[in-house]
């Protein structure tokens, strides 16, 4: 659960905790099969990246609480203009989770400084913009990328710059969208996050779970299998081959027909699959 991300982002007297004041502390624990990198700011936020049974994951906590099951984040790194990111409410409603966590954390492990804005959070419904000094990491942030089997360096990362974190690029659409079975382990709301490639017949290749929330429900098993069905098509022509390029796109699981966004217009049911690309 995210709430235990938290506790390992301020375990700070933990047995098994690492400190370096030139790093990012560095939480480890076998058996349990954790390894979390985290940072703690005076402004009462933490971020931490941690590789949980092999499941990766960055989450911010600290931020303003919210009743919604996502949040938009206004984020920019080393001054740049921030953009837009959807992020997972946990459950703890004050801590975020991020959509695309191996790539944002490769991005933290260089350090610097990142403007986090929350758009309506501050006071007179203004929005409300934390500037965070983070640690370069040149340990610990490898650490648990390491632990889960992510790379240090991707090039796949530049190719993401730019998308839509709950649709397609333009030029290309769902001409079958993927359908994929609701877990039964599942018991509430979630969301998988996939990056794949594209074929000219419109089929996907090499398709990955960037992220999945909540953990251990199969919300990530789910999405890759109904891959096998799902197909895209050329929308300036769909008699021409599908682009050639990586996608990013984010699966929504809903219960009774809610999904963020209030998509009431889903069909209803109980531990009804339903699902949508666009989220």
């Amino acid at each position: 659960m995210i709430r235990a991300v938290t506790i390992g982002l301020l375990a700070i007297g933990s047995p098994s905790l690492a400190q370096n004041a030139d790093d990012w502390n560095l939480r480890r624990d076998p058996n349990s099969e954790l390894v979390v990198a985290y940072s703690a700011f005076d402004n009462g936020l933490a971020i931490g990246a941690r590789c949980s049974q092999g499941t990766y994951q960055v989450a911010i906590a600290g931020l303003p609480e919210t009743t919604e099951d996502t949040r938009t984040l206004r984020i920019g790194f080393a001054g740049e203009t921030v953009e837009d990111q959807t992020w997972y409410v946990a459950t703890d409603p004050g801590t975020a989770v991020s959509s695309y966590p191996a790539p944002f954390a490769r991005k933290l492990r260089e350090g610097g400084r990142i403007d986090v804005v929350v758009p309506g959070a501050g006071e007179g419904g203004r929005n409300l913009r934390y500037v965070l000094n983070l640690p370069v990491s040149s340990r610990a942030i490898d650490e648990s990328l390491a632990a889960c089997g992510r790379a240090l360096v991707d090039p796949r990362d530049a190719e993401l710059e730019g998308f839509e974190e709950d649709g397609l690029p333009a030029g290309i659409d769902w001409s079958i969208a993927p359908r994929p079975q609701f877990p039964a382990a599942a018991l509430g709301n979630g969301f998988a996050t996939l990056t794949c490639l594209t074929q000219p017949d419109g089929r996907l290749r090499d398709c990955v779970v960037e992220a999945e929330y909540p953990l251990r429900t199969g919300f990530g098993r789910a999405a890759l299998r109904s891959m096998g069905r799902a197909r895209l098509q050329n929308t300036d022509d769909p008699t021409r081959p599908t682009p050639v390029r990586m996608i990013g796109f984010i699966l929504t699981f809903c219960i009774d027909g809610y999904c963020p966004g209030q998509r009431r217009e889903l069909p209803t049911g109980s531990r009804l699959p339903v699902t949508s690309p666009d989220g």
